[in-house]
């Protein structure tokens, strides 16, 4: 009769233990709940077309803000040239080997598509233009944007030749390596 007690009251300090261990893992379960709806009200609950203001800032009409000048017209574009240019520019000690790889941006799907069209003149006149250059001018920074601002303006006059307008932007380096 003793040991029956004993295990009743053992039995009893178990489920004891098991409901306060429930109620902990619980608890802690609602916690992480409660923090993950909070971070995700936080991401998503403010809307894009209120404006951030801080605390001290004025409000201003809609007449008083200054919003620059208009945005051009069409997307930015990239069209990327099919393969990497390589060539050989003369150096003080010795000639280098030049790769380059390169992406046009132009304004809208009409110009991107006339630049594909005509990939062959444009990769003609900047394998003409970068073999032009030299080593020590692929050196500097300096040497490396004049050398892409003229890339730029010897693409838009040939363009302009064929197609009626200059229709790249902007002629990127995506990646330049010189041995």
């Amino acid at each position: 009769m003793a040991e029956d007690n004993q295990e009743q009251q053992e039995q009893q300090e178990q489920s004891g233990a098991g409901k306060k261990k429930l109620i902990l893992f619980g608890g802690i379960g609602v916690g992480v709940i409660l923090i993950v709806v909070v971070v995700i009200w936080l991401f998503t609950g403010s809307s894009p077309e209120t404006p951030n203001r801080s605390a001290g800032s004025a409000e201003t009409s809609p007449a008083e803000v200054d919003v620059g000048p208009p945005p051009e017209v069409g997307n930015a574009l990239y069209v990327g040239m099919p393969r990497p240019f390589v060539f050989i520019v003369p150096g003080d000690a010795r000639e280098r080997t030049v790769q380059i790889k390169v992406q046009l941006m132009v304004r809208g799907e009409e110009n991107e598509e006339l630049a594909k069209r005509h990939i062959p003149l444009i990769e003609g006149t900047l394998h003409q233009v970068f073999s032009s250059s030299t080593a020590e001018e692929l050196k500097t920074v300096a040497g490396k944007e004049k050398l892409r601002e003229l890339a730029l303006r010897e693409v838009q006059a040939a363009l302009e030749k064929v197609a009626g307008r200059g229709l790249v932007e902007q002629v990127l380096f995506t990646s330049m390596v010189m041995q």
